[in-house]
């Protein structure tokens, strides 16, 4: 016998309820993962405690060889002897590496707060440390001070004379590094020649995706869009599971299971098309913040959103990475998410962008150093480069070749993720790799394997977790590259979703109001 032909609408409604179920089945730990990991994500400081073992996750997650951030550079103390720090915290050492000692005493409990990036040694013997959340002095112990800005996320720390100069992602600071108690005040650091006024497209889109363009109660709205999500799939599990349970089920239990079922669908299609749209807009942002499609949006500009956190008087909001004074020159260079600028005359006018610059990752510079043999040392997950900008001269650091020779020549642009570097007084020096680790250049020296206490206090922070899951990089062991295509997938397929659920409500619910309507006709 041949299936009869079901009316078109009646057709549609099968479609869409199919296409609704499947993916959703499939796809189900996916949205869950992402739902509760970008929860986390979105609270940063509260979870900042948190930290989880390292042997509970997939092996590429395991310290090996100094890999994954664990070191940014290190810092020569009067005695010779060295702190290096890192995603590891601060440890120190002596010249040639032989032992390590924990140096994060006074730091809060979790490796989230001791997520170092940027040290300083003063002239006059001080310790001034860099943090994730906040800036902090060594005496006896890491103890905190206070900074006159929100931000607590501190990029760079540099000196210069009696100033000591403080660098966050949206503000420079400054203090008297002569006063016994450091005192910061802000610096007005002018916009850039060629500041259109502009806001990133990628941050653009971060900030709609994680709420933050209207502050905490944008966050706390996208908290909530994560908890829809997590009670629509695991409510859409139990409605396909519940038929296949009260066939195995006593029947004492049978009408508690119809009665729980009853409920999680009523919640699940009201919730589901109250919030619809706001749940499309989650997925499709989160779409764009990850490679295949991130690389349309890199590189564009759009105009800041007015009246939220993007339309910010401060021109630098967000955009500072680091930053060097060079004594020759008499002049600040200043690294940010835009490019390379300069000041000559202590910030009184604009800054200056360089015309030639040296390729830098949209992750952001990990290495900034003045070389003794002229230009600067550029790093980041793009590579390595002795950059000379007055010249216009780019030279990659592995193969000592010019950045355009070395491209035609097949070198792997890029191949080298620089997240560190050390350059000893002896000439030794080490690049760190983020994959890899540590790499020594030359024949100079030998970078010692992690002793087994630094692996031991150096778990990963839940919020590291959290970004691993909600990136899709988790999966990297199992799938290798094709890991990237985990987040487009899946949220094309809650997109799909989404509106075939819509439907698959919409169509009995507009007939039912129209019999409705019918039948009070009739009466």
């Amino acid at each position: 016998m041949t299936s009869p032909i079901l009316p078109k609408k009646d057709r549609m409604l099968k479609w869409f309820r199919k296409y609704h179920k499947w993916p959703g089945l499939i796809f189900a730990l996916f949205i869950l993962l992402f739902a509760v990991s970008g929860i986390i994500m979105n609270h940063r400081g509260i979870f900042s405690s948190v930290d989880v073992n390292r042997k509970w996750l997939p092996g590429n997650y395991k310290y090996n060889n100094w890999n994954m951030a664990a070191v940014k550079s290190a810092v020569k103390l009067p005695d010779d002897s060295l702190l290096v720090f890192g995603n590891i915290g601060i440890w120190k050492t002596d010249s040639s590496f032989t032992s390590f000692r924990d140096f994060n005493d006074g730091f809060p409990n979790g490796i989230d707060n001791r997520k170092i990036y940027s040290l300083l040694h003063t002239a006059n013997n001080r310790l001034i440390a860099g943090t994730l959340f906040g800036l902090f002095e060594y005496d006896n112990g890491w103890k905190k001070i206070s900074i006159p800005v929100k931000e607590e996320r501190i990029v760079k720390i540099i000196e210069k004379n009696d100033s000591l100069l403080v660098m966050t992602r949206s503000y420079l600071l400054v203090a008297n590094i002569n006063d016994k108690k450091l005192k910061l005040s802000k610096i007005t650091v002018p916009a850039a020649e060629d500041s259109g006024n502009k806001v990133g497209l990628f941050r653009t889109i971060w900030v709609i995706h994680s709420g933050e363009i209207y502050g905490m109660a944008g966050k706390l709205l996208v908290d909530m869009v994560g908890l829809i999500f997590i009670f629509i799939t695991l409510s859409g599990i139990f409605y396909w599971l519940a038929p296949h349970l009260l066939k195995r089920v006593k029947e004492s239990s049978k009408s508690r299971i119809k009665k729980v079922n009853r409920f999680s669908l009523k919640w699940h299609n009201r919730l589901g098309y109250w919030s619809v749209l706001v749940l499309l807009l989650t997925s499709i942002t989160g779409m764009f913040l990850r490679p295949p499609l991130l690389i349309s949006i890199a590189n564009t500009e759009v105009a800041k959103i007015k009246y939220s956190k993007l339309d910010d008087p401060n021109t630098w909001d967000d955009k500072f990475r680091d930053l060097l004074y060079d004594e020759v020159l008499k002049r600040y260079i200043v690294a940010t998410s835009d490019g390379i600028y300069y000041s000559d005359d202590e910030f009184s006018s604009v800054l200056r962008r360089y015309s030639v610059q040296p390729p830098v990752s949209v992750m952001g510079i990990n290495v900034f150093e003045k070389m003794a043999t002229g230009g600067y040392l550029v790093g980041s997950f793009s590579g390595i480069y002795q950059w000379i900008p007055d010249e216009g001269i780019i030279i990659d650091y592995f193969t000592k070749l010019p950045l355009t020779e070395a491209s035609q020549d097949g070198s792997p642009f890029g191949a080298i993720s620089v997240s560190g570097f050390i350059g000893m007084a002896d000439g030794s020096q080490f690049v760190f790799d983020y994959g890899g680790g540590a790499i020594r250049l030359g024949k100079s020296g030998i970078f010692p394997q992690m002793p087994v206490e630094v692996i031991k206090k150096s778990p990963i922070s839940l919020w590291n977790t959290s970004q691993e899951i909600h990136t899709g990089r988790i999966w990297e062991f199992l799938l290798g590259p094709f890991y990237i295509l985990i987040v487009p997938l899946t949220g094309l397929a809650s997109v799909l979703i989404l509106v075939t659920g819509f439907f698959a409500w919409w169509i009995p619910y507009r007939r039912k109001i129209k019999k409705q309507e019918s039948v009070t006709l009739k009466t």
